[in-house]
């Protein structure tokens, strides 16, 4: 039996570099797209390098043949311009489904973002978390842009039978880095047992759901992860002495916490959230 192939966009950032040797394994490549060219294979991995821009739509269609999965990470993962944010996020993921759909990948997994509901105020979550497919409400360009891709992602499920999840992912980061990131927070190791659930889940169909870890501060529902088989081990508390406060205010009382006070539609070079 042939090993499984998945697509990896964005591979050379944040969250692609924690997954690659956390879904490595004897029975699977790792396609690694990405516009920086990503690090050479490691002993023992299975990869294929590939250097293109998302916003490139023949080499994106070439990226998604004969692949049994896509891992859609590429994209800006802080706030930009609008004509940024609409070509790289919008039109970007627009030519990623469509390359899937033409080469019939059968499953694709698209990062979403908190901050497509970033203004959600923390004080309606409730005991049980804010429920997975809460209506949008972003904080930003990119939360919009986060949004417009769990709809794209929709509309591709429903006309083509692709089964597609997208993971609002809270603050993925090696430590949590304040005091929001308690309830949010997503660490490396649980990252990969989720987007190892969300590649071996059976028939998930069209899905939206949180992605973070156990963190005794939740206020994200983990109902939507669980039910795709995924068993997060990591709590943000146990890193509640290094973080920082967030300032009173929007900060505090809103799910998005620093991406709601962000000059809409400038570039931001220090946001911290996925």
């Amino acid at each position: 039996m042939p090993p499984q192939r998945i697509l990896v966009t964005g591979a050379a950032g944040q969250i692609g570099r924690m997954l690659r040797t956390r879904l490595a394994g004897p029975d699977r490549v790792l396609r690694l797209l990405d516009i920086q060219p990503p690090a050479a294979a490691e002993p023992g991995e299975q990869v294929e390098l590939r250097t293109a821009a998302i916003t490139d739509p023949e080499a994106v269609q070439q990226a998604c043949e004969d692949v049994d999965a896509v891992i859609h990470l590429a994209g800006h993962s802080r706030e930009n311009t609008w004509q940024e944010i609409l070509s790289t996020n919008v039109d970007g993921t627009h030519n990623l489904l469509e390359a899937a759909r033409k080469a019939g990948v059968p499953r694709v997994i698209l990062a979403s973002s908190n901050h497509a509901v970033g203004f959600l105020p923390v004080a309606d979550a409730g005991a049980e978390g804010f429920p997975d497919e809460t209506p949008p409400r972003p904080d930003t360009y990119y939360g919009f842009s986060k949004a417009a891709v769990e709809a794209l992602g929709s509309l591709y499920h429903s006309r083509f039978g692709i089964d597609v999840i997208c993971l609002r992912i809270g603050a993925c980061t090696d430590r949590p880095h304040d005091e929001r990131d308690l309830s949010i927070w997503l660490s490396p190791d649980d990252a990969g047992r989720l987007f190892e659930a969300c590649l071996t889940t059976p028939s998930p169909g069209f899905r939206v759901v949180w992605g973070a870890s156990r963190n005794t501060r939740q206020l994200l529902s983990p109902t939507g992860a669980e039910q795709l088989g995924y068993h997060p081990r990591d709590d943000a508390a146990d890193h509640a002495a290094e973080v920082v406060p967030n300032r009173p205010g929007r900060e505090r009382d809103y799910l998005g916490a620093s991406f709601t006070t962000l000059p809409l539609g400038e570039p931001d070079r220090g946001a911290t959230s996925a």
